[in-house]
């Protein structure tokens, strides 16, 4: 509903008409005074056509064209490990975010002969107040992030839903799933514990291992082919500044696709 635009007088006489509630009423006076200086509500009209007449181009599903009452498969459990990953990253990011404050990639050693990384993170486990609750949460919703990422996959490759027209969603679903990999990998190496260090130094050999551009990898990924804070280094930047922004918006654009092509039914 559209709202003229009154003065004063007639906005009081206007909303003394009606049987409004207080919230409802301080909504109205808020919309007004804001569309009388910023024009809010035809803007609102805009978004709102643009909205109906895109909804109209989009491809029904085989629910909605043959008009079925039986949703049930919408429900089915497989079918929301797409939106549960999603779930999962967004919890992920907010306790990486939160634990960032605290975390420093440093491999110098502090006077208890550990490096500042792992000193950092034993901080955050013993001391932080929620700390060990944090760090659990942030490691556990990454896991269950890349073991819904992976079912996920499983669902569309048994269920064909990576065929025509859905054949460039399954590709960008497969750039995810690496870079999840990816992200979980640089993740690991940043307490810069035992394990951190020798999974760092397997990832070194795996790279030299590729034909022709092995070394170049390594330098690039790693900083060298021994590993120490240029390692620790790249790791931090990819897996805090790179990938989670890469990350993000392609999942925005694998959304995106999905809404606009619906989900594949099972048939």
């Amino acid at each position: 509903m559209s709202i003229e635009r009154k003065d004063e007088f007639d906005r009081d006489e206007w909303l003394a008409e009606r049987d409004l509630s207080p919230v409802e009423e301080v909504y109205l006076i808020s919309l007004m005074w804001l569309d009388k200086r910023l024009r809010i509500v035809d803007y609102l009209e805009l978004l709102e056509d643009m909205y109906y007449k895109t909804n109209l181009q989009m491809p029904k599903s085989h629910t909605e064209q043959y008009n079925l009452d039986n949703k049930f498969w919408y429900w089915y459990p497989l079918y929301a490990l797409g939106s549960f990953s999603t779930i999962a990253y967004v919890v992920a990011a907010i306790t990486g975010a939160l634990l960032g404050f605290y975390y420093a990639p440093s491999t110098a050693s502090t006077e208890g002969m550990r490096t500042v990384a792992y000193s950092n993170v034993l901080f955050i486990m013993g001391d932080l107040n929620f700390g060990f609750f944090l760090r659990s949460l942030h490691r556990w919703s990454a896991q269950v992030m890349t073991a819904a990422v992976f079912l996920h996959m499983l669902r569309v490759y048994f269920t064909g839903a990576y065929k025509e027209p859905r054949e460039l969603n399954w590709i960008l679903g497969i750039v995810l799933i690496s870079l999840t990999m990816v992200f979980g990998y640089t993740g690991y190496l940043l307490p810069w514990s035992q394990l951190s260090f020798w999974a760092g130094q397997i990832g070194v050999e795996m790279a030299l291992s590729i034909p022709l551009v092995g070394e170049w990898v390594a330098q690039l990924i790693f900083g060298g082919f021994t590993l120490g804070e240029a390692t620790l280094q790249r790791m931090y930047i990819l897996h805090v500044f790179i990938l989670p922004f890469v990350v993000t918006a392609l999942i925005a654009v694998h959304i995106g696709i999905v809404w606009m092509q619906g989900i594949a039914e099972p048939h």
